[in-house]
């Protein structure tokens, strides 16, 4: 528990059988961690069998999608009675001790965001590379220009998938998200923004996948989808509501 609060560390999973086990244990080596829980999004493989094992709840998510199977593990951590939702990858390339990073920052808002775009956090071999990381900043300040009123947010990278929010304040944006895919991170922050909730984002440590390769940003076809979701997305949010 982190000040008496419970908190659940949520962690969607698509063919992650080569990182899942380690990442589980990652994530509850915090004392803050009360429970791991994977959202198996139509896994091929062993990936659920190794996150139970590892320590894991695990739940199953047939509608495909990174927002769909983090809106799922969101909404089952709120029914079992978690304080705290943070939000993280299968991959290994987070550290579980930033967790309480996000947690003490998460004391002063309604929302913590992780940014990789700080380049003296980001380790060898990180799938973080120029365009990459522009990409991102490029995202976050079309975001900054549109919420710049009442807001004033300060963001870098609106893709980091490393995150804290409380519940209420999940209970309050969840129905203003709707997006399948990786766009539902920066739906998230528009629709923390239309809430007139606070959001603050702070540099984490960026590694190295353990295996396997990103579903959204392996080539430069998917980085370009990937960016294209993100820009109408946020166009969305901000012009349609």
């Amino acid at each position: 528990m982190f000040r008496g609060h419970r908190v659940t560390v949520v962690v969607p999973a698509y063919n992650e059988e080569a990182t899942i086990a380690e990442v589980v244990a990652e994530f509850l080596a915090p004392e803050c961690v009360d429970r791991v829980l994977v959202v198996d999004n139509n896994s091929r493989d062993r990936t659920a069998q190794l996150a139970a094992s590892a320590g894991a709840d695990v739940i199953a998510e047939s509608a495909p999608g990174y927002g769909c199977a983090i809106r799922a593990g969101l909404d089952h951590s709120v029914e079992c009675s978690a304080d705290i939702l943070v939000i993280t990858e299968a991959d290994g390339s987070f550290r579980g001790e930033d967790v309480w990073k996000l947690l003490y920052y998460l004391v002063d808002c309604q929302m913590v965001l992780g940014t990789r775009t700080t380049r003296q956090m980001v380790e060898q071999g990180a799938n973080m590379d120029k365009k990459l990381r522009w990409g991102n900043v490029a995202m976050a300040k079309l975001l900054e220009l549109f919420w710049y009123l009442p807001h004033e947010p300060r963001l870098t990278d609106v893709g980091c998938t490393f995150r804290a929010l409380w519940a209420d304040s999940w209970r309050s944006i969840r129905a203003g998200t709707r997006e399948p895919g990786p766009s539902f991170s920066p739906e998230m922050i528009c629709a923390a923004y239309q809430r007139g909730m606070r959001v603050i984002e702070v540099p984490v440590h960026y590694g190295a996948r353990l295996g396997g390769e990103s579903k959204h940003s392996a080539s430069l076809a998917k980085v370009s989808k990937t960016a294209l979701g993100m820009f109408k997305a946020i166009c969305r949010k901000r012009f349609r509501g």
